[in-house]
């Protein structure tokens, strides 16, 4: 077994990933930079130091993920961070169109299904199957913790509550995904609780990324400390809980 604890960070060859990325290794984990393309995931790994490892890792592609399952296993024999940050906010927004002209476009009476789809099988079956193959390897690594990047914008009760700022914007693709993945994270708390594995979700806020074409009012740094925070839970931490910094709950 790496005599070190490991840290996998899916989509961690940019934004919010690889600054979550720095900030564990900074903190003397070994973190596996999860990338759909090898090219991109060694890249980040040299930015990230020494003790990063590039991990090509699709979360759509059932053969990509268990080959990262099968090198995590046999390379490491361990994994303590589990941190699901890959994902997409959609496929067919316009160039120079803003959010809400989109969400208009998305709205359950018109949009269109295989751009939800799209959406969902990363942000929401790419977790589940990220967290299928590792889960064998989490359950043998004591004190694992896994955190799913969310969004506020999957808070049902602010999306119900006529004066949230960001109302207008809901809809079935990136916001109700994120609703979907916190009920996954309520559902894999339960199921891992006996084991001692915690299981949360978090909000980076609104970071300026590429997943927002870069509208965000936060940097990296700022949208990564939740994530980082509560992924170096102690044994008394919390588990099943969807904060943002600095442990401040979010409504689900």
């Amino acid at each position: 077994m790496h005599d070190k604890p490991v840290a996998l960070v899916t989509g961690a060859n940019q934004g919010i990933g690889l600054q979550i990325a720095k900030d564990l290794a900074a903190r003397g984990l070994t973190v596996l930079v999860g990338s759909r393309s090898l090219e991109r995931g060694e890249a980040a790994a040299t930015e990230v130091g020494p003790e990063a490892v590039a991990l090509q890792l699709d979360v759509t592609d059932q053969a990509s993920v268990q080959s990262a399952a099968e090198r995590v296993r046999n390379e490491f024999g361990r994994l303590d961070v589990l941190i699901q940050n890959a994902a997409i906010s959609n496929t067919k927004r316009q160039p120079g169109q803003s959010i809400e002209e989109y969400a208009k476009t998305t709205c359950p009476g018109n949009v269109d299904l295989d751009e939800m789809r799209a959406v969902w099988d990363t942000n929401v079956f790419g977790v589940l199957t990220i967290y299928q193959a590792m889960l064998p390897i989490l359950r043998k690594t004591p004190g694992a913790r896994i955190v799913n990047v969310s969004s506020g914008l999957g808070s049902l009760t602010a999306a119900s509550d006529p004066a949230y700022p960001y109302r207008a914007v809901f809809g079935p693709v990136y916001p109700a995904s994120k609703t979907a993945l916190n009920a996954l994270t309520v559902a894999m708390a339960m199921e891992l609780e006996p084991d001692g594995i915690k299981v949360n979700a978090v909000s980076p806020g609104y970071t300026k990324t590429n997943l927002n074409g870069y509208a965000g009012t936060e940097t990296v740094e700022e949208g990564a400390r939740e994530a980082v925070r509560v992924a170096m839970l102690g044994p008394d931490g919390p588990t099943g809980k969807f904060t943002r910094w600095n442990g401040e709950t979010i409504p689900w």
